[in-house]
């Protein structure tokens, strides 16, 4: 007797049917490689280096330093360009000055001196000298005037030994301009060691007293409509006289000056 085949559904037919489907095997617990020496490449972009904690330290603080001392070079060429381009412009105006005005140094000299009051005759009396000083001016500036302001002072020295104090008077001196003016100056109970009385009896008969005069004065330039601020102009001239008389002439002399603009 044949035996009956059953045919079998698949396994659509048994999710139709409700049929339960058969569980999947229990997943394998995973086998641990064998062991042995393993090289693994990663790219140099991907490498990163932690440094020890005392070199991270000195890293920051070398950054820090590195920093500040950037800064401070940034300051310091920063200050000597600005210093460059000041001195610069100062150049190109002094240079534009210089073009358009041609200053010119203006001249002093002293064309005569009267003397009085130098009694030698008496070794231990104090003398009242007294001299009268005549100074020529002369600006010999195109466009530039000026001005001699109050506060001046003229001095007279024998040996190192201040004999008598004045002062300028105030004016203005116009352009291309020669003044000539007198100034009295007077010492007040001067007291002459024996040495220099004995020198200054001595020069004055061979005829060759020497005398220096100087001259403090401040004045103010005036360039067309602008005055500028007081400059202090100093004069020393160095000169011999014949007599110590009112009729005294001048042997020699020689005037020297110097500027100071501040």
């Amino acid at each position: 007797m044949a035996e009956r085949v059953h045919p079998q559904t698949t396994s659509h037919e048994d999710e139709e049917l409700g049929a339960p489907r058969p569980a999947h095997p229990p997943p394998q617990k995973p086998v641990p490689p064998p062991a042995g020496t393993y090289v693994v490449q990663i790219p140099k972009d991907q490498v990163y280096r932690v440094p020890p904690p005392e070199n991270a330290d000195r890293l920051k603080r070398l950054s820090g330093r590195k920093s500040s001392r950037g800064r401070a070079c940034c300051c310091c060429r920063f200050f000597c360009c600005s210093l460059l381009l000041l001195i610069l412009l100062v150049a190109i105006a002094a240079a534009v000055f210089y073009f358009v005005f041609r200053p010119e140094a203006p001249k002093y000299s002293i064309d005569s001196v009267s003397i009085s009051g130098l009694n030698l005759t008496s070794a231990s009396s104090p003398i009242l000298p007294e001299f009268d000083v005549t100074v020529r001016a002369d600006n010999p500036n195109n466009k530039i005037g000026i001005y001699y302001e109050k506060g001046s002072s003229v001095k007279v020295y024998y040996r190192d030994v201040n004999l008598c104090n004045g002062a300028l008077p105030q004016f203005f001196q116009p352009r291309n301009n020669v003044t000539v003016f007198k100034t009295a100056l007077k010492g007040s109970a001067i007291e002459l060691t024996s040495s220099v009385r004995n020198d200054l009896v001595a020069d004055a008969k061979s005829q060759t007293v020497p005398f220096k005069v100087n001259l403090r004065v401040p004045v103010k330039i005036k360039v067309g409509s602008v005055k500028t601020w007081t400059i202090k102009v100093k004069v020393k001239c160095d000169l011999t006289v014949d007599q110590l008389t009112a009729k005294s002439k001048i042997v020699s002399k020689d005037c020297d000056y110097g500027v100071k603009l501040w």
